[in-house]
């Protein structure tokens, strides 16, 4: 990229730098993974605290099917299918960037039972079933949105298939309140200073 001569050649490095892929390893559910990410993605130099402690708490077989809702760079959806290798996954987010690093960190870990999909929420699934939904969900959306995924998981989850989310802890009373409404049933699988995870199951 050509800047202005006025700008310090130190300062057109460190740019330069910050245009890089950022680029760690980790393990998650006992899976070594690798991940490229950039700034402007959630938590793009680490898996962040949230994302780790709903892993924590999923239950998947290795044959089942699942969504990862709002994916990011892919840490959620992609260890679900190193865990579940006979099942189909999907990962979407309405972040094209977001859903262009998950594609790539797909290839990079050699994951091919995976599915990814630029789409607003569920607005590209179609009537596809699962037997497990994930989704950290962002602190600063609105209620109204939260409800609208959760009755569109509710219309996409197998009998006996389970939802999962991590949320900050303030949200927690909210995500019961929703879960019992959505779904009638409500499970609180871990409450921290910080982060909740929560599930519910349908037909439970």
């Amino acid at each position: 990229m050509n800047y202005p001569r006025n700008i310090p050649p130190e300062t057109v490095s460190y740019l330069d730098s910050l245009r890089r892929d950022i680029e760690f390893s980790t393990l998650l559910r006992g899976e070594a993974l690798r991940f490229r990410t950039t700034w402007g993605l959630f938590s793009p130099k680490a898996v962040d605290e949230g994302s780790r402690l709903l892993l924590d708490y999923v239950e998947i077989r290795q044959g089942d099917h699942s969504l990862d809702l709002g994916c990011g760079y892919g840490p959620l959806g992609l260890t679900l299918a190193r865990l579940a290798p006979q099942g189909n996954h999907m990962l979407v987010d309405k972040d094209f960037v977001a859903v262009e690093y998950t594609r790539k960190n797909a290839k990079l870990n050699n994951i091919d039972n995976v599915d990814i999909l630029l789409s607003n929420g569920f607005n590209q699934i179609e009537d596809r079933p699962f037997d497990v939904i994930v989704s950290n969900l962002p602190a600063k959306t609105g209620k109204e949105l939260y409800y609208l995924y959760f009755y569109d998981a509710l219309t996409r989850l197998r009998p006996g298939g389970r939802i999962y989310v991590v949320t900050i802890t303030g949200l927690r009373r909210f995500i019961q309140r929703a879960f019992l409404e959505v779904f009638g049933n409500y499970d609180k699988l871990k409450q921290g200073s910080r982060y909740t995870v929560a599930a519910a199951t349908f037909g439970g």
